[in-house]
């Protein structure tokens, strides 16, 4: 809980300064509130008024947030009218004014004053919070997810004794239904259950008993098994699903035999997927990421590429980059800081690489479990039989990417480059559709050298098949109620609120770091980075365009602000989606890793934080200070080294004084 202390009193103090460098000849309206009024189901009116909730006669154009979409409503006499495309159970309204923002939710409401009920906007974030601090008390994270999603319904249905049952229902019939019918969601659980039950084939038929003997001709020690997984990782970086499923469960037999904790290994598998994933010029990330930035920079008139301010904003991408060098100095420097420390020391002393009690129940039944997957002939392990199924699905997620999204007129285009030709194929493809192709060939493949071996007989094989699915159910299960809670998030505009807290005239300088905490603050609290990307890139990049013209800068000069913006969107996403309990990738790095999830949650978030807070407020800063980005990488990965050096403890080889009791 200090580590959240802290974070907050950082995040206050933040908050202060950006106060205090405001603009100092903006002045303050006399508006401190905009009254609601519904005309009709999808028609509002709109007053300005004071403290007092006297109207004031303000009359011109004011930029107005209603449920998420910026638009400039026109006031006559304090007055205004405007219209929903669609009927919604909540309104939302935020506006900047002068150097406070007003920030409102409104429920419909036929019986109320107006034809609508007010609620405090900060209830909003109460749903995410309260799943976050149960997961972390009490270590349940369905628990926590389903007390969230309950308490988002709650408030959506109106805060009454009614609504409390009404919440309570809706939680099955409203959110956990439109998790699963939404056809992207389909797509993850059906890959996540064909990865899962094709490790369960390979692991019995030997096919996994012979990668590890493999791989322990390179890992032979504590030290280099991680650097092999670490490596695995970055070789992996199409997909972060993909990452962290193939390589949790293909390094987890490898680092228990080296008595690697399973915290390390899921911090290593975590924080591998999505920053590689984010950074890297062919991935599933960069097709979102890039059409985010051509609207933006279409709708500003920036005649330079998206793909070319992507690339330009990878000098700035420091938390990616420098989390991966951080890693890697932690291996090659054998030490560890914190409670990852205290999980290594527990794996190298007693040779427990998961932090259960041998007698608990959870302890016995993955005993149980991990015992299904043992080759079913020690005899007869072909690495081979492991390493086909896994390249059909690296090079089967490549190609099914490359097929969805294939344009002929682009390739035929010369003037495009081979680099850029590749990134919009890979922008216009279907990831899902490629995963699930690539996934289900690697299970037949798996089947077919397993019965063709005659390891195992047709029947034997498809009963491990469903063996492998059962294992993805814990899994499958946390990400619905996942996506269920940011659903509610999505309807009480959590990630709206959370932005206009930050919002307010700044000097663009401080730009970058507003956006960056703006962005792990909202992925921390919805769990979704692609979520934030999705919300922060329309948002952040013309406002550093406006407010950067208005500080009379050149285009010359505003243009490195604007690749640092694209730059640190994508930073805070990942960051803040690393340290949330609730994100989709945090759980399947876990589940991968055979990690508990609230474990893995507690030993990365100190390393987390380490990286984002050198990464942001030295090396953003040294940026934007006109450092050439070389020399700020390497500045950022001394301080790194040293913090390591001063901090971390190193990790002494020890015989085991208990059995491994996994």
């Amino acid at each position: 809980m200090r580590l959240f202390q802290t974070l907050l009193s950082l995040m206050l103090l933040l908050l202060l300064a950006f106060q205090a460098v405001a603009q100092e000849d903006s002045t303050d309206l006399a508006i401190e509130e905009l009254k609601l009024q519904a005309v009709n189901d999808t028609a509002f009116a709109l007053r300005t008024t004071n403290e007092s909730g006297n109207l004031v006669k303000y009359s011109g154009p004011l930029p107005v947030r209603v449920n998420g979409n910026l638009q400039d409503i026109s006031f006559t006499e304090g007055e205004a009218r405007f219209s929903l495309p669609a009927k919604a159970n909540l309104i939302q309204v935020s506006a900047n004014i002068g150097s406070h923002t007003i920030a409102r939710l409104y429920r419909l409401d036929s019986e109320a004053e107006h034809g609508v009920r007010h609620f405090p906007m900060w209830l909003s974030i109460l749903p995410p919070l309260i799943a976050i601090i149960l997961a972390l008390i009490f270590r349940e994270v369905l628990l926590a997810l389903f007390a969230g999603i309950w308490v988002g319904g709650f408030v959506i249905y109106g805060l009454t004794v009614k609504s409390i049952f009404t919440g309570l229902l809706a939680v099955a019939d409203t959110y956990l239904v439109s998790a699963l019918t939404d056809s992207d969601h389909i797509a993850v659980i059906l890959f996540s259950m064909m990865i899962g039950g094709m490790v369960a084939i390979i692991s019995k038929n030997g096919g996994m008993a012979g990668v590890v003997n493999q791989l322990s001709r390179y890992a032979r020690s504590a030290r280099s098994t991680q650097l092999v997984t670490w490596a695995l990782g970055i070789a992996i970086f199409f997909d972060d699903y993909a990452n962290t499923l193939i390589v949790g469960n293909t390094m987890r037999p490898v680092t228990d035999k080296h008595r690697v904790s399973r915290e390390k290994l899921a911090y290593i598998v975590d924080s591998t997927a999505a920053p590689v994933a984010a950074i890297a010029f062919v991935t599933t990330w960069v097709g979102a990421e890039l059409g985010y930035i051509k609207d933006a920079a279409t709708t500003l008139g920036i005649e330079e590429g998206a793909y070319s301010l992507f690339f330009h904003s990878l000098e700035y991408a420091y938390y990616p980059i420098l989390t991966l060098v951080f890693m890697l100095m932690l291996i090659l420097m054998n030490r560890d800081f914190g409670l990852m420390h205290k999980a290594e020391d527990r794996a190298r002393t007693t040779g427990a690489v998961s932090n259960h009690r041998p007698d608990s129940r959870s302890d016995a039944r993955q005993q149980q479990e991990m015992a299904e997957f043992d080759a079913v002939d020690p005899n007869r392990t072909r690495a081979f039989n492991a390493l086909i199924p896994v390249l059909v699905v690296i090079f089967g997620t490549v190609i099914g990417l490359l097929y969805t999204g294939y344009n002929p007129d682009t390739w035929a285009d010369a003037s495009i480059g081979f680099f850029r030709k590749l990134s919009m194929t890979i922008g216009d493809s279907n990831s899902y559709t490629a995963l699930i192709w690539a996934s289900l060939s690697g299970v037949a493949v798996a089947i077919a050298l397993t019965v063709s071996q005659r390891i195992m007989s047709l029947y034997e094989t498809m009963e491990s098949l469903v063996t492998g699915f059962k294992t993805m159910l814990p899994a499958m299960l946390i990400l619905v109620l996942a996506w269920s809670l940011a659903q509610v998030t999505k309807e009480l505009y959590t990630a709206e609120y959370l932005t206009s807290l930050f919002s307010g005239n700044v000097s663009p300088r401080f730009l970058p770091e507003i956006t960056f905490f703006l962005a792990a603050i909202i992925a921390f609290s919805t769990g979704s980075s692609w979520g934030t990307m999705a919300i922060l890139y329309p948002l952040m990049l013309p406002a550093a365009w406006f407010v950067s013209q208005q500080h009379g800068l050149s285009v010359e000069e505003t243009m490195p602000i604007m690749y640092n913006v694209i730059s640190v969107v994508l930073a805070g996403a990942v960051f803040g989606d690393h340290c949330s309990p609730i994100s989709d990738t945090t759980i399947l790095s876990s589940l991968a890793s055979g990690c508990n999830h609230i474990d893995h949650v507690k030993t990365q978030l100190p390393y987390a934080l380490t990286v984002a807070l050198v990464a942001n407020l030295v090396c953003t800063n040294l940026s934007s200070w006109g450092v050439h980005w070389l020399l700020v990488y390497l500045i950022g990965a001394a301080l790194l080294w040293g913090i390591i050096k001063l901090f971390g403890k190193e990790i002494v080889e020890k015989p085991v004084l208990a059995e491994a009791t996994r």
